[in-house]
């Protein structure tokens, strides 16, 4: 794998290079009926500690560094669409993984999903990542985040409601995430007036553990960072897991608001005496495109506009603060709050670059731990 990750990034960059470049995607041919184009995502990250108790990057005291680089992803993706079926095969190159590779049957604003795809309980988590608004996703939707798995999906897009029912079982990719369960998410925009959105959402998944053991932990919003700092252990003789989310979006033009609670409940088995165990997490982010491009809706999720003036490009204010409760006696997972402001820009329809600077409160056990962290990111996308 690591000799054909260098293969694929070439490859992508020179048809990239080769295509217009305002041409988010390329178009290939139409097949059986089908568009198919080519779409891939390039992204490099590096993180700056200024650690407290812990070290995150896992090496002060060894060679003295605080800080990390890495490849964060190398995806590609080829699609498929249809008058009646869409069709997608994600592949990431730098995880070594299936992203999603499904059949959509399109019935009216309906739909029938089999394959591998993203459950529907996460607001964020079902937003493109290339259009993240920060460059680590918010603690919620990095712990109670079910993410992609294979199974079976019917929803709809009925104007100003939605929703989407799903059964699932383990990730395509072996030896990744595994359980059986299912959930559904709803979803109502009451105001869906050109650049001005106001939504709602509820989900709920429910699941078995993989396993008889479980553990909750999360990384301090820096996807590069070696060290947890909020963190229950390892949960003995558990049976499922029980989450419950709540969503809320507003859109005003260049304005966007946006925010999630979820709580998530692991029960235990009758051959332990040990309680279940309860933690929750939520967080609420602004976003302002300063150089005034509106947001966009859509199948209930915001989407990301391109710059209106390509050569000089848009550029994104964003803050966030997000917050995770991990104590439910006797588990003391500790319990974490963190303050993200962060800058994206975006030029032309290919590339962005990000800076965040995260300011990180963590109590665990009667620690604190409080660490600022830099982060940047540069981005590629076809």
């Amino acid at each position: 794998m690591n000799r054909l990750t260098p293969r694929l990034l070439g490859s992508a960059i020179a048809m990239i290079l080769a295509a217009p470049a305002a041409q988010a995607d390329i178009a290939l041919d139409v097949m059986f009926g089908s568009e198919v184009s080519l779409e891939g995502l390039v992204q490099a990250d590096a993180n700056w500690y200024d650690n407290d108790v812990q070290d995150l990057n896992g090496t002060t005291g060894i060679n003295g560094k605080d800080s990390e680089f890495e490849l964060r992803r190398a995806e590609i993706v080829l699609k498929g669409k249809g008058t009646t079926f869409d069709w997608v095969i994600g592949y990431d190159a730098k995880a070594d993984k299936f992203l999603d590779t499904n059949l959509k049957w399109k019935l009216g604003s309906s739909y029938l999903l089999i394959g591998q795809y993203k459950q529907p309980n996460s607001l964020e988590e079902l937003t493109s990542t290339r259009h993240n608004d920060f460059i680590s996703k918010a603690m919620v939707t990095n712990l109670f985040g079910v993410g992609r798995r294979l199974g079976v999906a019917y929803g709809s897009d009925a104007g100003p409601w939605g929703y989407q029912v799903s059964a699932f079982g383990r990730e395509l990719t072996r030896n990744l995430n595994q359980g059986q369960g299912f959930g559904g998410r709803f979803y109502y925009a009451p105001i869906r007036d050109g650049g001005n959105v106001l939504h709602f959402g509820v989900s709920a998944m429910d699941h078995d553990t993989d396993g008889d053991t479980s553990r909750w932990r999360v990384r301090p919003d820096a996807d590069l960072s070696a060290v947890r700092l909020v963190d229950t252990g390892t949960l003995a003789n558990t049976d499922r897991v029980r989450t419950y989310g709540l969503e809320g979006l507003w859109i005003g033009g260049p304005f966007k608001v946006q925010g999630e609670y979820m709580r998530s409940t692991t029960s235990r088995t009758s051959a332990t005496s040990a309680p279940d165990f309860t933690g929750n997490s939520w967080y609420v982010q602004g976003v302002w495109n300063l150089t005034g491009e509106k947001f966009g809706y859509k199948n209930g999720l915001p989407s990301t506009p391109l710059p209106s003036e390509p050569a000089s490009g848009m550029w994104q204010l964003g803050l966030r603060y997000d917050k995770t409760d991990l104590d439910d006696r006797p588990v003391l997972g500790g319990v974490e709050s963190n303050l993200t402001v962060g800058v994206n820009w975006y030029w032309r329809s290919n590339f962005k670059l990000a800076a965040n600077y995260v300011h990180v409160n963590s109590t665990r056990r009667g620690v604190d731990d409080d660490p600022n962290i830099v982060e940047a990111r540069a981005q590629f996308y076809w």
